[in-house]
Protein backbone atom coordinates (compact mmCIF):
# COMPACT_ATOMS: atom_id res chain seq x y z
CA UNK A 1 0.00 0.00 0.00
CA UNK A 2 1.39 3.89 -1.37
CA UNK A 3 1.41 5.53 1.88
CA UNK A 4 0.83 8.93 -0.05
CA UNK A 5 -2.41 7.80 -1.69
CA UNK A 6 -5.28 8.88 -0.50
CA UNK A 7 -7.89 6.86 1.51
CA UNK A 8 -11.62 7.12 1.11
CA UNK A 9 -11.08 5.35 4.63
CA UNK A 10 -9.67 7.98 5.98
CA UNK A 11 -11.91 11.18 4.69
CA UNK A 12 -9.43 11.22 2.04
CA UNK A 13 -6.00 11.71 4.14
CA UNK A 14 -2.90 9.75 3.32
CA UNK A 15 -1.98 7.38 5.21
CA UNK A 16 0.92 9.02 5.96
CA UNK A 17 -0.79 11.85 6.84
CA UNK A 18 -3.13 10.20 8.96
CA UNK A 19 0.04 8.41 11.37
CA UNK A 20 1.57 12.14 12.05
CA UNK A 21 -1.94 14.08 12.21
CA UNK A 22 -4.09 11.72 14.28
CA UNK A 23 -2.84 8.00 15.68
CA UNK A 24 -2.37 8.35 19.20
CA UNK A 25 -3.10 11.55 19.48
CA UNK A 26 -6.71 12.82 18.60
CA UNK A 27 -9.73 12.19 17.11
CA UNK A 28 -11.22 11.96 13.24
CA UNK A 29 -14.58 11.86 12.29
CA UNK A 30 -14.77 10.42 8.95
CA UNK A 31 -18.26 10.98 6.67
CA UNK A 32 -18.86 7.65 4.73
CA UNK A 33 -15.75 6.30 5.21
CA UNK A 34 -17.00 2.97 3.41
CA UNK A 35 -19.37 4.24 1.25
CA UNK A 36 -23.47 2.95 1.25
CA UNK A 37 -21.69 0.14 4.26
CA UNK A 38 -24.57 -2.79 4.95
CA UNK A 39 -24.12 -4.82 7.60
CA UNK A 40 -22.55 -8.18 6.21
CA UNK A 41 -24.22 -9.57 10.02
CA UNK A 42 -27.71 -9.12 10.86
CA UNK A 43 -28.91 -8.65 14.80
CA UNK A 44 -30.36 -11.77 14.42
CA UNK A 45 -27.15 -13.80 13.28
CA UNK A 46 -25.28 -11.77 16.29
CA UNK A 47 -27.14 -12.76 18.82
CA UNK A 48 -26.74 -16.38 17.37
CA UNK A 49 -23.42 -15.92 17.72
CA UNK A 50 -23.75 -15.11 21.71
CA UNK A 51 -25.03 -18.51 22.30
CA UNK A 52 -22.29 -20.07 21.10
CA UNK A 53 -20.00 -21.57 23.86
CA UNK A 54 -16.42 -20.65 22.07
CA UNK A 55 -17.92 -17.15 21.64
CA UNK A 56 -17.35 -13.99 23.87
CA UNK A 57 -20.16 -11.83 24.77
CA UNK A 58 -21.77 -9.67 27.00
CA UNK A 59 -25.45 -7.82 27.59
CA UNK A 60 -25.09 -4.94 29.19
CA UNK A 61 -28.60 -3.84 30.44
CA UNK A 62 -28.73 0.19 31.64
CA UNK A 63 -31.38 -0.61 34.17
CA UNK A 64 -31.80 -4.11 34.71
CA UNK A 65 -31.64 -5.96 38.35
CA UNK A 66 -29.22 -2.95 39.34
CA UNK A 67 -27.49 -0.11 37.50
CA UNK A 68 -25.47 -1.07 34.22
CA UNK A 69 -26.55 -4.51 34.83
CA UNK A 70 -23.65 -6.94 33.44
CA UNK A 71 -24.44 -10.62 31.99
CA UNK A 72 -22.04 -13.16 30.59
CA UNK A 73 -22.44 -15.60 27.51
CA UNK A 74 -22.89 -17.38 26.40
CA UNK A 75 -26.53 -17.05 26.19
CA UNK A 76 -30.16 -19.15 26.19
CA UNK A 77 -31.74 -18.60 22.92
CA UNK A 78 -34.85 -17.19 25.11
CA UNK A 79 -33.01 -14.75 27.17
CA UNK A 80 -33.00 -11.97 24.26
CA UNK A 81 -37.13 -12.09 23.85
CA UNK A 82 -36.77 -11.19 28.33
CA UNK A 83 -34.90 -8.32 27.24
CA UNK A 84 -36.62 -4.53 27.80
CA UNK A 85 -37.74 -2.54 24.59
CA UNK A 86 -34.82 -0.24 24.99
CA UNK A 87 -31.25 0.73 27.02
CA UNK A 88 -29.77 -2.45 26.16
CA UNK A 89 -26.20 -3.69 24.29
CA UNK A 90 -24.78 -6.63 23.14
CA UNK A 91 -21.58 -6.95 22.65
CA UNK A 92 -19.63 -9.59 20.73
CA UNK A 93 -16.05 -10.54 20.43
CA UNK A 94 -13.73 -11.43 17.76
CA UNK A 95 -16.67 -11.55 15.24
CA UNK A 96 -14.00 -11.12 12.74
CA UNK A 97 -13.00 -15.19 13.57
CA UNK A 98 -16.37 -16.31 13.41
CA UNK A 99 -17.75 -14.66 9.70
CA UNK A 100 -15.23 -14.55 6.80
CA UNK A 101 -17.38 -11.38 5.46
CA UNK A 102 -16.43 -9.59 8.79
CA UNK A 103 -12.49 -10.16 8.32
CA UNK A 104 -12.54 -8.60 5.04
CA UNK A 105 -13.26 -5.85 6.71
CA UNK A 106 -9.72 -5.97 8.26
CA UNK A 107 -8.21 -5.60 4.76
CA UNK A 108 -9.53 -1.59 4.28
CA UNK A 109 -6.73 -1.19 7.76
CA UNK A 110 -3.77 -2.50 5.77
CA UNK A 111 -1.95 0.66 6.58
CA UNK A 112 -1.27 -0.38 10.29
CA UNK A 113 0.38 -3.34 11.30
CA UNK A 114 -1.70 -6.65 10.84
CA UNK A 115 -0.23 -7.79 14.45
CA UNK A 116 -1.45 -4.58 16.02
CA UNK A 117 -4.92 -5.41 15.10
CA UNK A 118 -6.76 -7.43 17.95
CA UNK A 119 -10.63 -7.80 16.93
CA UNK A 120 -13.52 -6.48 15.37
CA UNK A 121 -16.28 -6.65 18.32
CA UNK A 122 -19.45 -6.01 17.08
CA UNK A 123 -22.56 -4.74 19.26
CA UNK A 124 -26.22 -4.53 18.72
CA UNK A 125 -28.00 -1.61 20.88
CA UNK A 126 -31.53 -1.22 21.43
CA UNK A 127 -33.11 2.45 21.44
CA UNK A 128 -31.13 4.52 24.38
CA UNK A 129 -28.61 1.18 24.62
CA UNK A 130 -25.20 2.40 26.08
CA UNK A 131 -22.09 1.12 28.08
CA UNK A 132 -21.63 4.41 29.93
CA UNK A 133 -19.32 6.98 29.32
CA UNK A 134 -15.51 5.27 29.70
CA UNK A 135 -12.43 5.07 27.67
CA UNK A 136 -9.94 2.39 26.06
CA UNK A 137 -6.12 1.98 26.72
CA UNK A 138 -5.90 0.74 23.03
CA UNK A 139 -7.25 2.76 19.88
CA UNK A 140 -9.96 1.70 17.95
CA UNK A 141 -12.30 2.64 14.95
CA UNK A 142 -15.98 2.49 15.89
CA UNK A 143 -17.96 2.09 12.39
CA UNK A 144 -21.56 2.17 12.02
CA UNK A 145 -22.87 -0.89 10.49
CA UNK A 146 -26.60 -0.05 10.70
CA UNK A 147 -28.81 2.62 12.51
CA UNK A 148 -27.84 5.83 14.20
CA UNK A 149 -25.61 6.50 17.40
CA UNK A 150 -25.12 9.46 18.99
CA UNK A 151 -21.05 9.51 20.25
CA UNK A 152 -20.26 12.05 22.58
CA UNK A 153 -16.17 12.82 23.03
CA UNK A 154 -14.66 13.69 26.26
CA UNK A 155 -11.52 14.59 28.29
CA UNK A 156 -8.24 12.49 27.89
CA UNK A 157 -8.70 9.94 31.06
CA UNK A 158 -5.78 7.90 33.38
CA UNK A 159 -5.69 5.14 35.96
CA UNK A 160 -6.70 8.02 38.72
CA UNK A 161 -9.77 9.08 36.61
CA UNK A 162 -12.79 8.63 38.96
CA UNK A 163 -15.02 5.76 38.30
CA UNK A 164 -18.58 4.82 39.13
CA UNK A 165 -18.17 2.14 42.20
CA UNK A 166 -18.91 -1.13 39.44
CA UNK A 167 -17.50 -4.82 39.87
CA UNK A 168 -17.23 -5.44 36.43
CA UNK A 169 -17.75 -2.04 34.13
CA UNK A 170 -15.15 1.07 34.13
CA UNK A 171 -17.73 3.65 33.89
CA UNK A 172 -16.42 7.28 34.17
CA UNK A 173 -17.78 8.84 37.51
CA UNK A 174 -17.29 11.93 35.58
CA UNK A 175 -17.94 13.01 31.67
CA UNK A 176 -16.72 16.49 30.28
CA UNK A 177 -18.10 16.33 26.70
CA UNK A 178 -16.25 18.67 23.97
CA UNK A 179 -17.93 17.41 20.71
CA UNK A 180 -21.01 15.04 19.56
CA UNK A 181 -21.95 13.56 16.80
CA UNK A 182 -24.52 11.09 15.24
CA UNK A 183 -22.95 8.54 12.87
CA UNK A 184 -24.99 6.62 10.59
CA UNK A 185 -24.02 3.26 8.14
CA UNK A 186 -20.43 3.72 6.59
CA UNK A 187 -19.82 6.70 9.09
CA UNK A 188 -16.38 5.99 11.50
CA UNK A 189 -15.09 7.75 13.96
CA UNK A 190 -11.10 6.60 14.99
CA UNK A 191 -10.50 7.34 18.98
CA UNK A 192 -6.84 7.53 20.12
CA UNK A 193 -6.13 6.10 23.67
CA UNK A 194 -7.55 7.24 26.93
CA UNK A 195 -10.46 9.54 25.58
CA UNK A 196 -13.30 9.62 27.44
CA UNK A 197 -16.11 8.42 24.82
CA UNK A 198 -19.95 7.31 25.24
CA UNK A 199 -22.33 6.07 22.31
CA UNK A 200 -25.63 6.08 22.67
CA UNK A 201 -27.98 4.18 20.02
CA UNK A 202 -30.81 6.58 18.55
CA UNK A 203 -32.42 3.66 16.96
CA UNK A 204 -31.53 0.04 17.00
CA UNK A 205 -27.93 0.03 15.61
CA UNK A 206 -25.12 -2.14 15.12
CA UNK A 207 -21.42 -0.62 15.90
CA UNK A 208 -17.95 -2.49 14.77
CA UNK A 209 -14.96 -1.84 16.71
CA UNK A 210 -11.98 -2.71 15.44
CA UNK A 211 -9.58 -2.68 18.54
CA UNK A 212 -5.59 -2.55 18.86
CA UNK A 213 -3.34 -4.80 21.00
CA UNK A 214 -1.21 -2.49 23.47
CA UNK A 215 0.45 -4.70 26.16
CA UNK A 216 1.01 -2.52 29.00
CA UNK A 217 4.38 -1.93 30.72
CA UNK A 218 3.55 -4.28 33.74
CA UNK A 219 2.67 -7.09 31.33
CA UNK A 220 5.61 -6.76 28.77
CA UNK A 221 7.63 -6.90 31.99
CA UNK A 222 5.85 -9.84 33.53
CA UNK A 223 5.65 -11.96 30.41
CA UNK A 224 9.44 -10.90 29.09
CA UNK A 225 10.54 -11.79 32.37
CA UNK A 226 9.03 -15.10 32.36
CA UNK A 227 9.99 -15.75 28.86
CA UNK A 228 13.45 -15.20 29.70
CA UNK A 229 13.80 -16.85 32.79
CA UNK A 230 13.57 -20.55 30.31
CA UNK A 231 16.84 -19.46 29.05
CA UNK A 232 18.78 -19.12 32.20
CA UNK A 233 20.66 -21.50 34.40
CA UNK A 234 20.76 -21.42 38.13
CA UNK A 235 24.06 -20.61 38.12
CA UNK A 236 23.59 -17.01 36.79
CA UNK A 237 23.69 -15.19 40.17
CA UNK A 238 24.16 -11.80 41.95
CA UNK A 239 28.48 -11.85 42.22
CA UNK A 240 30.30 -9.53 44.05
CA UNK A 241 33.83 -10.50 43.57
CA UNK A 242 35.17 -7.15 43.29
CA UNK A 243 33.46 -5.91 46.36
CA UNK A 244 35.39 -3.80 48.87
CA UNK A 245 35.10 -4.65 52.85
CA UNK A 246 32.41 -3.73 54.36
CA UNK A 247 32.10 -0.29 56.64
CA UNK A 248 28.51 -1.26 57.70
CA UNK A 249 27.43 -4.59 57.13
CA UNK A 250 24.03 -3.89 57.18
CA UNK A 251 24.38 -1.18 54.27
CA UNK A 252 23.25 -1.47 50.83
CA UNK A 253 25.99 0.38 48.97
CA UNK A 254 25.66 1.72 45.91
CA UNK A 255 27.73 -0.44 43.79
CA UNK A 256 25.71 -3.76 44.56
CA UNK A 257 22.96 -1.94 43.09
CA UNK A 258 25.21 -0.83 39.81
CA UNK A 259 26.44 -4.91 39.70
CA UNK A 260 22.30 -5.60 39.48
CA UNK A 261 21.33 -3.41 37.02
CA UNK A 262 24.23 -5.36 34.89
CA UNK A 263 23.12 -8.44 35.42
CA UNK A 264 19.36 -7.16 34.52
CA UNK A 265 21.06 -5.21 31.21
CA UNK A 266 22.95 -8.22 30.24
CA UNK A 267 19.96 -10.18 29.84
CA UNK A 268 16.94 -7.89 29.18
CA UNK A 269 19.14 -6.02 25.98
CA UNK A 270 19.25 -9.54 24.10
CA UNK A 271 17.26 -8.04 21.00
CA UNK A 272 16.81 -11.42 19.64
CA UNK A 273 15.58 -13.12 22.63
CA UNK A 274 13.12 -9.71 22.61
CA UNK A 275 12.11 -9.54 19.29
CA UNK A 276 11.09 -13.52 19.80
CA UNK A 277 8.93 -12.59 22.96
CA UNK A 278 7.28 -9.95 21.61
CA UNK A 279 6.30 -11.70 18.25
CA UNK A 280 4.77 -14.50 19.91
CA UNK A 281 2.96 -12.51 22.38
CA UNK A 282 1.37 -10.04 19.40
CA UNK A 283 0.63 -13.22 17.37
CA UNK A 284 -1.28 -15.39 20.44
CA UNK A 285 -4.63 -15.99 19.12
CA UNK A 286 -7.49 -14.64 21.14
CA UNK A 287 -8.93 -18.10 21.17
CA UNK A 288 -6.44 -20.26 21.15
CA UNK A 289 -8.77 -23.97 21.01
CA UNK A 290 -9.59 -22.65 17.52
CA UNK A 291 -6.12 -23.40 16.46
CA UNK A 292 -6.03 -26.78 16.42
CA UNK A 293 -4.33 -28.47 13.28
CA UNK A 294 -4.85 -32.44 12.77
CA UNK A 295 -2.47 -35.11 14.63
CA UNK A 296 -0.46 -35.21 12.01
CA UNK A 297 -0.01 -34.88 7.95
CA UNK A 298 2.47 -36.51 5.77
CA UNK A 299 4.76 -33.92 3.91
CA UNK A 300 4.31 -36.29 0.78
CA UNK A 301 0.54 -36.58 1.15
CA UNK A 302 0.31 -33.00 1.76
CA UNK A 303 1.96 -32.36 -1.78
CA UNK A 304 0.25 -34.26 -3.51
CA UNK A 305 -3.34 -32.69 -1.60
CA UNK A 306 -2.05 -29.50 -3.21
CA UNK A 307 -0.87 -30.84 -6.71
CA UNK A 308 -4.59 -32.35 -7.28
CA UNK A 309 -6.05 -28.83 -6.84
CA UNK A 310 -6.35 -28.57 -2.76
CA UNK A 311 -6.57 -24.66 -1.42
CA UNK A 312 -4.53 -23.65 2.03
CA UNK A 313 -6.35 -20.76 3.94
CA UNK A 314 -5.41 -19.48 7.47
CA UNK A 315 -7.34 -20.23 10.67
CA UNK A 316 -9.48 -17.47 10.91
CA UNK A 317 -8.14 -17.72 14.48
CA UNK A 318 -4.37 -17.89 13.59
CA UNK A 319 -2.36 -14.66 13.69
CA UNK A 320 0.84 -14.26 11.42
CA UNK A 321 3.58 -11.98 11.35
CA UNK A 322 7.56 -12.28 10.51
CA UNK A 323 10.61 -10.36 11.24
CA UNK A 324 14.77 -10.43 10.25
CA UNK A 325 17.27 -11.71 12.50
CA UNK A 326 20.54 -10.89 11.07
CA UNK A 327 20.68 -13.05 7.46
CA UNK A 328 17.88 -15.01 8.92
CA UNK A 329 13.65 -14.48 8.86
CA UNK A 330 11.88 -15.64 12.16
CA UNK A 331 8.08 -16.84 11.35
CA UNK A 332 5.67 -15.86 14.47
CA UNK A 333 2.52 -18.19 14.07
CA UNK A 334 -0.09 -18.12 16.53
CA UNK A 335 2.17 -17.69 19.42
CA UNK A 336 4.84 -19.15 18.16
CA UNK A 337 8.14 -18.65 16.40
CA UNK A 338 10.71 -20.50 13.95
CA UNK A 339 13.92 -19.12 12.37
CA UNK A 340 14.32 -19.78 8.56
CA UNK A 341 16.44 -19.08 6.01
CA UNK A 342 16.11 -15.47 4.04
CA UNK A 343 16.05 -17.20 1.24
CA UNK A 344 12.35 -18.13 2.33
CA UNK A 345 11.01 -14.39 2.37
CA UNK A 346 8.77 -14.04 -0.34
CA UNK A 347 7.21 -17.04 0.53
CA UNK A 348 6.62 -15.97 4.33
CA UNK A 349 5.00 -12.26 2.77
CA UNK A 350 2.66 -14.77 0.44
CA UNK A 351 1.88 -16.46 3.74
CA UNK A 352 1.24 -13.97 6.04
CA UNK A 353 -1.01 -11.93 3.45
CA UNK A 354 -2.49 -13.96 0.58
CA UNK A 355 -6.23 -15.52 1.08
CA UNK A 356 -5.79 -18.29 0.31
CA UNK A 357 -2.18 -20.51 -1.04
CA UNK A 358 -2.50 -23.17 -4.18
CA UNK A 359 -0.50 -24.35 -6.89
CA UNK A 360 -0.76 -21.44 -8.87
CA UNK A 361 0.77 -18.71 -6.42
CA UNK A 362 3.09 -21.54 -4.28
CA UNK A 363 4.53 -21.87 -7.51
CA UNK A 364 8.17 -23.32 -7.75
CA UNK A 365 7.86 -22.95 -3.48
CA UNK A 366 6.61 -26.36 -3.72
CA UNK A 367 9.85 -28.07 -5.36
CA UNK A 368 11.70 -25.97 -2.24
CA UNK A 369 12.51 -28.36 0.49
CA UNK A 370 12.56 -25.54 3.44
CA UNK A 371 9.43 -24.45 1.45
CA UNK A 372 7.52 -27.27 1.40
CA UNK A 373 8.72 -28.42 4.69
CA UNK A 374 7.19 -24.75 6.62
CA UNK A 375 4.06 -25.28 4.74
CA UNK A 376 3.39 -28.71 6.37
CA UNK A 377 4.58 -27.51 9.92
CA UNK A 378 1.96 -24.72 9.30
CA UNK A 379 -0.37 -27.43 8.60
CA UNK A 380 0.29 -29.63 11.46
CA UNK A 381 0.62 -26.49 13.58
CA UNK A 382 -2.85 -25.38 12.29
CA UNK A 383 -2.12 -21.98 11.05
CA UNK A 384 -3.33 -23.18 8.07
CA UNK A 385 -5.64 -26.05 6.65
CA UNK A 386 -7.39 -27.42 3.74
CA UNK A 387 -10.34 -25.27 2.61
CA UNK A 388 -12.72 -27.85 2.73
CA UNK A 389 -11.88 -28.72 6.14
Amino acid sequence: MNPDTPLQLLGGLTAREFMRDYWQKKPLLIRQAIPDFESPIDADELAGLALEEEVESRLVIEHGERPWELRRGPFAEDEFSKLPEKEWTLLVQAVDQFVPEVSELLENFRFLPSWRVDDVMISFAAPGGSVGPHFDNYDVFLLQGHGKRNWKIGQMCDTDSPLLQHADLRILAEFHETEEWVLEPGDMLYLPPRLAHCGVAVDNCMTYSVGFRAPSASEVLTHFTDFLSQFLSDEERYTDADAQPAVDPHQIQHDALDRLKSLLAEHMSDERLLLTWFGQYMTEPRYPELVVGPEDVEEDDFLNALQDGAVLIRNPSARLAWSEVDDDLLLFASGQSRYLPGKLRELLKLICAADALHVDNLGEWLNDEDGRGLLCELVKQGSLGFADE
